[in-house]
């Protein structure tokens, strides 16, 4: 499958959302918890999805369904509960000496791991893709780039 512009241009919009997101997070946590900047986080995330919903369906002209098509596989379901150990871990580390930059760095790299393991073995459904040694060097500029931006602040 040939990587379009469209999807690129997208997947970096969802780096920007969730860098945003984060810091919005982990100022909500420096202010109360980030238990409860999790709650809240997630309470906004479910009203924003369901407001994007119906204008959504306004704009296409019929009512979107919010029941799956065909049968989903329950642990399908459990995705929230990464999600707000996300919220939880990033509120943690971004109001620690680490800051926003360091702690996305790290998620990055800690995403890039987990999804070259998630796309060698298929995990949760996805579909199997052999890793190879590009990724492998990838992962090693990623992680050298993390480095750089923890240590080389002076």
């Amino acid at each position: 499958m040939k990587t379009q512009p469209f999807h690129l241009s997208l997947a970096m919009a969802g780096g920007v959302t969730l860098a945003s997101m984060i810091a919005l997070n982990s100022h909500m946590a420096f202010f109360s918890s980030p238990l409860l900047a999790s709650w809240v986080a997630h309470g906004i995330g479910a009203v924003v999805s369901l407001i994007v919903l119906m204008i959504a369906s306004i704009l296409i002209g019929k009512k979107i369904s919010l029941l799956p098509k065909t049968k989903t596989p329950i642990w399908a379901y459990l995705g929230g509960i990464p999600g707000a150990f996300t919220v939880i871990l990033a509120a943690i580390t971004v109001n620690s000496p680490l800051g926003l930059s360091g702690s996305l760095a790290l998620i990055m790299a800690g995403q890039v791991l987990f999804g070259l393991v998630c796309d060698s073995f298929g995990l949760f459904g996805l579909v199997k893709r052999t890793v190879n040694s590009h990724d492998f060097i990838a992962l090693i500029l990623m992680v050298a780039g993390c480095l750089m931006t923890l240590f080389g602040r002076g």
